[in-house]
């Protein structure tokens, strides 16, 4: 297999991994599971995104088992480890700023909670609108240190995007012009205003 081929079929399989996704969040696969598993929709659902996220990672080591190593040059190497650590900084402190229990679903299977929460525009969310994404998208820019780290980088740098404009038309739905204001004042992904609210 060629590395263009390599690339190619590994894009099949994050596009695989995206229309899945995209199917279980939309409105009438969510409905019908929501009949089944109730409030324990939301756990179901992101042990699946787990799940299917390591068999497309497995398939990705798999299909780059043979693929010849990148020649980066130390420089390149010392960034790609201060992106990848700043990514993994900036995670945890992004996920400080949630209810973890209610993010993971586990609020809503013990205690039905609702699964929305307030709008939120504090904390980091005063920068960006999706600190979490930020955080994601440096670790995957910091893990392209082989073709399967870049391929992964790519496309699931491409799926985040996707994901991100999708679930803005979530966000708009269910905070209407609040939302509105705020996405007008607020970068998505990179603090490029400085402290926006």
């Amino acid at each position: 297999m060629t590395l263009w081929q390599a690339y190619g079929l590994y894009g099949l399989v994050w596009l695989l991994f995206g229309l899945v996704h995209s199917l279980l969040a939309g409105p009438t696969l969510k409905a019908f599971f929501h009949d089944i598993l109730g409030n324990r929709y939301r756990l179901a659902y992101n042990a699946l995104a787990i799940l299917t996220f390591g068999l497309a990672a497995w398939i990705g080591l798999i299909i780059f088992d043979d693929a010849p190593n990148i020649e980066w040059g130390g420089r390149a190497k010392v960034w790609l480890g201060i992106i990848g650590m700043s990514g993994w900084i900036l995670l945890f402190i992004a996920a400080g700023g949630y209810d973890m229990r209610r993010f993971l679903g586990l609020s809503q299977a013990t205690q039905n909670a609702s699964e929305d929460e307030p709008l939120r525009t504090d904390g980091l969310h005063r920068f960006v609108r999706h600190p979490l994404y930020s955080a994601v998208f440096l670790i995957l820019i910091g893990g392209a240190w082989t073709h399967f780290g870049l391929a992964t980088a790519i496309f699931g740098s491409l799926y985040l995007i996707v994901g991100t404009w999708s679930e803005e038309r979530k966000l708009i739905a269910l905070y209407g012009q609040d939302y509105i204001d705020y996405r007008r004042r607020v970068p998505a992904f990179i603090p490029w205003r400085g402290r926006a609210t």
